[in-house]
Parts: structure tokens; sequence; C-alpha cells
């Protein structure tokens, strides 16, 4: 039986918030906060994992435990098969971490200085270091920036060190906390096609990766999970997690002007559930729900036999974003 890259059980996170009140004569008592309420996980090797969640669902926090930053308050968690807390030593050579917005680095240093710093730390060798350096900023663009001083940077160029330091150590498993906020739209695009290259280049390589971009997590994840005030609400592939919030097979067809008049009426076609219609001075359109996809071949054939000509026909395709409003009840932004 394979070993889980990452697993939790019924993991338990809370905080305590200090209570309010300092300048009465009775101190107020201390609040708890939970970031994560019995999260229970697995990730399986060679897998790249999402997590998608607004702000305080406890992606971070989860992701700080997996990664030996933080003590869980209860449960349990093993990652390459070493619980995060009783076998940290072990575990921390595996992993590495990239967080977005992180501002590390010395900043006396250069970027290929600082590079190289944290490589050797890992006790990656000098050889391995320069490949994987060049390499790397390739890939972020940073290349003329090798020999400037971190200092210097500006935000978004220090986030892709940050990047290219994550992949510095070749680790096994990699955890990335939004590692594309704040980058161009040419940044972000090759940060992605990279981490499915770096997945697929060796087997049993595994990533954890939290976004706030949902084409981001479709893209890239073969499976994810979406959480909310520390519980996960919905575990499966995207592909799955959307089409538990469509029901019918949606389609739409654009219509030549001039069909108004000649259109059968579609919902007599069996497995038609629904037919919205909109026009423009240019064309008309169709907005149909079927019961499955190949009732749509009838309606081709009826429309087509009135005399209608069809300029478009495409099929509409639930989103992340559809999934993640019908579970948690509002966007990444707050609104509904």
């Amino acid at each position: 039986m394979t070993t889980p890259a990452i697993r939790t059980e019924d993991l338990v996170r809370t905080y305590r918030k200090p209570g309010k009140g300092w300048f009465r004569k009775k101190k107020m008592p201390d609040a708890e906060f939970t970031a994560l309420a019995g999260v229970s996980l697995e990730v399986q090797p060679g897998e790249l994992f999402g997590l998608l969640g607004p702000n305080g669902a406890g992606k971070t926090t989860l992701i700080k435990i997996l990664t030996t930053l933080l003590a869980p308050s209860s449960g349990s968690a093993w990652v390459d098969g070493h619980e995060v807390v009783t076998e940290a030593k072990a575990l921390r050579p595996k992993i590495n971490m990239v967080s977005g917005g992180e501002s590390s680095g010395y900043g006396i240093l250069t970027v290929r200085e600082n590079l190289w710093l944290f490589s050797r730390i890992y006790g990656v060798s000098n050889a391995d270091v320069v490949e994987r350096t060049d390499r790397l900023l390739n890939v972020v663009g940073l290349n003329d920036k090798a020999d400037s001083r971190v200092s210097h940077l500006s935000t978004g160029q220090r986030q892709k060190m940050n990047f290219c330091r994550g992949f510095l150590t070749d680790p096994k498993i990699l955890f990335l906390d939004e590692p594309t906020l704040g980058l161009d739209v040419t940044a972000a695009r090759s940060i992605r096609s990279f981490v499915k290259e770096w997945i697929a280049e060796r087997a049993g390589r595994t990533l954890l990766l939290t976004t706030h971009y949902m084409a981001e997590a479709d893209e890239l994840c073969d499976r994810l999970a979406i959480i909310d005030q520390g519980k996960v609400l919905a575990c499966d592939t995207p592909a799955n997690l959307k089409r538990r919030v469509q029901d019918h097979s949606i389609f739409t067809i654009t219509l030549a002007p001039g069909a108004n008049a000649t259109l059968p009426e579609l919902t007599s076609i069996p497995g038609v559930k629904h037919v919205e219609r909109t026009e423009t001075p240019n064309t008309i359109e169709l907005k149909i729900a079927l019961a499955e996809d190949a009732v749509v071949g009838a309606v081709v054939q009826a429309v087509v036999g009135a005399g209608a000509k069809i300029l478009n026909l495409s099929k509409v395709e639930p989103t992340l974003e559809d999934v993640f409003i019908e579970l948690v009840g509002h966007g990444l932004n707050g609104k509904s």
C-alpha cells in the first residue's frame, strides 16, 4: 500500500486572542479563535493538490503545520510518512515552501548569492546550484537581475526570487502558498508551465498549492479541497466538483437573424428542459438546458430543419467559482 505524501487526521489549531480591557481594573478573559476545525486530508505521491478558500479559511495555518513551522492543537499530520511534530528533523530536508508576498532574502546580497546561500544550507552541491539557478531565473525572467542586490528589487521581483528558492533544493514535497500573488500575467503563466513540467519530470514529486485564482487551480490541480472556517467542504477533481453544481447540460446556439418566426417549440423535444432566448439586431441566441449531451443532436436537427442558420454551437461549462459560491456562499472577494 502506497504511503500518502501528505495525510492529516482531525487536525485542529486554535489561537488564543488576549482579552480586551487592559485599561480596566479587571481584564476581560482571553478568547480563542479556531483556524482549523478537524481537517482530514490525503494527498498521494505525484499529485498536484490544491487548496481553495477565502482569507482566514485556514489554508496558511495548515501549510505551516505541514512544514513543521507550527504545532497543531490536536490531531495528527504526516508528510512523506513522518509525523510533523515528533519527526520534524527527519522531514525538513525533504520539503520546501514558497509563500506569496514573503519578504525573504538578505538585501545586501545579490539574487544569485541569496539563492546560493539557501541552497548550500540544504547541502546542494555548487554544480547543481549553478545549473538550477540559471534554469529557474530564466523561467521567471529574472536573468538580468541575477547580480543585483535584493534590496534593489521590486516586490514582484523578490517574489520571483522566492519562487526560485523553493525549487532549488529539489524537494520531494513542495508547498506553494499563493506563489503567483502580485506577479504580472507573463510571469504567472511561465510559473504555471514550469510547475507542470516539474511534477512530470520525476515520479513521486508532490506539490500542494494554495491560490486565490480559480483558473490557476483549474489548470494545475489534479484534485483540490475547498476549505472555509477551518473545515474541508469538498474534495475532488476540478471536473467532478464542477459537475455537482450543474444538473443539466447547457448549450448555447447562435443563429443568424430572421429565424425567429420559423423556430419550432424546442421544449417539445424529449430531453429539452428549458430554452432561454436572447435577441439582438444581428443574432438570436438560444441557451438550452438538456437532460444529457446527446439531446443536442435532435435540437440541431430541429433548428436546421426549420430553415435557421446556425452561426455557433458551444457547451457552457460550470466554473470552479460556481462551485465555490455554492459551498461557501460568496466568492473570494466576499461578494455573493
